[in-house]
Parts: C-alpha cells; sequence; structure tokens
C-alpha cells in the first residue's frame, strides 16, 4: 500500500478528526482512511442519482427563460 503524509494541519482540524476517530472507535489513520474513501471513492451512480434528484427540486425554483436572464445579467 501506498502512503500519504500530510503536513501543516490545522490544529483545530487535528482534534475533530482525533475526536471522530474517537466516537468511531478507530485510529486517526483509520478514521482518516475512513474520510478520504467516502470523500472520493463515492460510487458514481449514488452520485448521478442525487444529482438528478436535486435538479427536479430547483427544476421548479427557475421561472422564464433563463438564457434571456444570463444575457441580460452579462449586459449590466
Amino acid at each position: 500500500m501506498r502512503q500519504l503524509t500530510v503536513r501543516n494541519i490545522d490544529e483545530r482540524l487535528y482534534r475533530r478528526l482525533c475526536e471522530a476517530a474517537r466516537a468511531n472507535r478507530r485510529s486517526l489513520a483509520s478514521e482518516v482512511r475512513a474520510i478520504l474513501d467516502q470523500a472520493v471513492l463515492r460510487d458514481r451512480a449514488d452520485v448521478a442519482r442525487r444529482a438528478a434528484a436535486m435538479r427536479t427540486r430547483l427544476a421548479s425554483s427557475f421561472r422564464g427563460d433563463v438564457t434571456a436572464d444570463i444575457r441580460n445579467d452579462r449586459e449590466r
């Protein structure tokens, strides 16, 4: 396996990572791996489903001609 060194971590972030590791009954290294897995290795299908749901929710928020709104905004 590869190793990764992260330098200059803010003290507050480090404390929060330690607290999360303790709460999840993991070592600090295991907690960081779990966070990285969750952040980077998400299932693409899950991301696509959530994006589609967000588009559906936001669709009702937009009324009128979006292209015209963008053009008008650029001309200001």
